[in-house]
């Protein structure tokens, strides 16, 4: 384990310091107590190793740094810019800082390490994880979100990810800033806001729904009740009145699961004037489609979905898993829904972006079609599409 510029303190080489890390790891083990830097220097004696004070050090911070905060990911999560750590089994740790998957210098040596990091980082989050329950997806103290899947399921060995938030949030000037957002796209996505249209924000997996959503939320009225339901809590909206609430899955005896659809339930009886689901991906969008249809405004969330053309059929898949049938599915979608955001990502430079708003209407077969009413060029210049007038009438109240 090393940091992320391929040195350990003082001086002392990874191979050696991994060598060494196991040695004491496994006497301490034998001997319980405080871990210190005697204790080491105590061990690495009985073993015969060398003990000046560069490698008494450079083995204790080693130690020290696996059994607090995220271990030898640490260093990691303190870098600017990084949304993703990731460990696909022994080996070096991966990183995105937006621009694509990058190799860093942090190695995990071993199977064992990779499976105890993983369920040290689990156990904080209050989960187990084992063979008898082999994956966990929990949120860490810090706010990050960490999955991890224990070999065999994972190859070449325990799997983890962290999605690391963006200290303090982004809000919608940040993404113009950044250039996720043009002008005429942030124009547009303000006036989606406060003409309180429903609206879905879609796009692929690491597209920046999540981002791109908790922006807008902290542009709606601070005198609006924002109450926001989600599998995982990551949504976190600069906005004064946000009551958030998380689902549960069951324990290890199969009791005491939360679902999102019972926790969106919840939420309606809450009096919001904003119902937020963090992400639709189950029997909650049943939920989700009647709230939008019973007077909620604003209502909002995220899915996963290829193109705004793609959405019809992505919450019919997910209505008839509930039991709704198609022709209900695409009515209340018609009815409740006014407005997709959907976002990619650029493969070139990796950067997150708006790509196109687009409207739901009514097709001659009777079920839901989206139009695109604006599209955005990587540089954020629009272009109008089929939808656009009827874009223009939605933010103008003429529903």
């Amino acid at each position: 384990m090393t940091s992320p510029g391929g040195t350990s303190p003082g001086g002392t080489s990874p191979g050696d310091v991994s060598v060494l890390v196991e040695e004491v790891r496994a006497r301490l083990a034998r001997e319980p107590g405080d871990l210190s830097p005697h204790r080491v220097a105590q061990s690495l004696r009985q073993a015969g190793r060398p003990v000046g004070d560069a490698t008494v050090l450079a083995v204790y911070e080693a130690l020290r740094r696996d059994v607090i905060g995220a271990g030898p990911l640490e260093p990691l999560l303190g870098l600017a810019g990084v949304t993703d750590i990731l460990v696909n089994g022994p080996g070096p740790v991966r990183i995105d800082r937006g621009a694509g998957v990058e190799t860093t210098h942090v190695v995990l040596p071993s199977e064992e390490a990779c499976r105890r990091l993983a369920q040290r980082l689990v156990a904080s989050g209050g989960r187990r994880l084992d063979d008898a329950a082999p994956w966990a997806d929990v949120r860490l103290p810090d706010g990050t979100r960490c999955h991890a899947l224990l070999a065999p399921l994972a190859q070449p060995g325990t799997a983890i990810s962290l999605r690391v938030p963006r200290r303090g949030g982004f809000g919608l000037a940040d993404l113009h800033a950044a250039g996720a957002l043009g002008d005429a796209g942030l124009e547009v996505v303000r006036r989606v806001v406060n003409a309180r249209l429903a609206f879905l924000v879609t796009g692929g997996t690491g597209g920046g729904k999540t981002t791109l959503l908790a922006a807008l939320l902290g542009a709606v009225d601070p005198a609006e009740r924002i109450v926001v339901v989600e599998d995982a809590a990551e949504l976190r909206p600069a906005h004064p009145q946000v009551v958030a609430l998380e689902a549960r899955p069951a324990n290890l005896e199969g009791t005491g699961a939360v679902s999102l659809r019972d926790l969106v339930r919840q939420a309606l009886r809450m009096r919001p004037d904003r119902l937020v689901v963090g992400e639709v991906r189950d029997a909650a969008v049943v939920d989700l489609l009647a709230a939008m249809n019973t007077g909620h405004e604003g209502g909002c969330g995220t899915l996963h979905a290829n193109s705004a053309a793609d959405v019809p059929a992505r919450v019919e898949a997910l209505a008839l898993g509930a039991g709704l049938a198609r022709d209900a599915a695409h009515s209340q979608l018609v009815a409740g829904l006014d407005v997709l955001l959907h976002v990619r990502r650029d493969r070139d430079s990796g950067r997150r972006r708006l790509g196109e708003v687009a409207v739901v209407v009514r097709g001659s077969d009777g079920l839901a079609h989206t139009e695109v009413a604006v599209s955005f060029d990587a540089a954020g210049t629009p272009t109008g599409g089929p939808g656009a007038d009827r874009l223009r009438d939605l933010l103008d109240g003429r529903r």
